[in-house]
């Protein structure tokens, strides 16, 4: 039988000692937003199978096949645009895509940063893996708080997915799509 062993990390370890609650707070609200926007996506395929009039299974290899969200929703949007759908769908569909991605930017803010605290764990901020061309320099590395109000912020975003997800499935069932 294999085991771990206990080992030490340095600076890092301190943001999960137990007097550093904020910074293992702000992952676990991260880790649920991550957790309900997976959870809300894969309801995408239910749309998919609904709009292309396709089983679930061929639904779900549609919706593996695609690598991004964005390609995903392009998907369900697109075919909620074809003629032969209904107008009361295509409302409804496009409602709920514009309401999942309206929190796509927050979502990719925090999945694609690196997350910085001080000694105590306590004063968390982001720093911004994305760099941009501006004139005859380089911009990286924007630095964000993740203060009350970015948590609060987070939170709405959460429970804003968290209803859409409910939309998708009352809409799945209202368009007798396969669920």
């Amino acid at each position: 039988m294999f085991s771990i062993e206990p080992f030490e990390v340095s600076a890092g370890s301190l943001a999960m000692k137990e007097g550093s609650s904020r910074f293992r707070d702000v992952l676990t609200l991260l880790g649920q937003l991550n957790y309900t926007w997976t959870n809300t996506e894969s309801l995408l395929i239910h749309l998919i199978a609904g709009l292309a009039r396709v089983d679930m299974e061929t639904a779900t290899v549609i919706f593996l096949t695609l690598n991004t969200s964005r390609a995903r929703v392009d998907l369900v949007e697109r075919l909620a645009k074809l003629d032969r759908t209904d107008a009361d769908i295509r409302k409804d569909v496009l409602n709920v895509t514009r309401s999942m991605m309206s929190e796509s930017r927050l979502r990719n803010k925090y999945n694609h940063c690196i997350y910085s605290f001080d000694d105590s764990g306590e004063n968390v901020s982001t720093l911004l893996m994305r760099i941009s061309d501006s004139g005859d320099r380089l911009k990286y590395g924007k630095v964000d708080a993740i203060d009350d109000a970015e948590i609060a912020n987070i939170t709405s975003s959460i429970n804003r997915l968290i209803a859409t997800n409910r939309e998708i499935w009352a809409l799945a069932k209202k368009h007798g799509f396969p669920v």
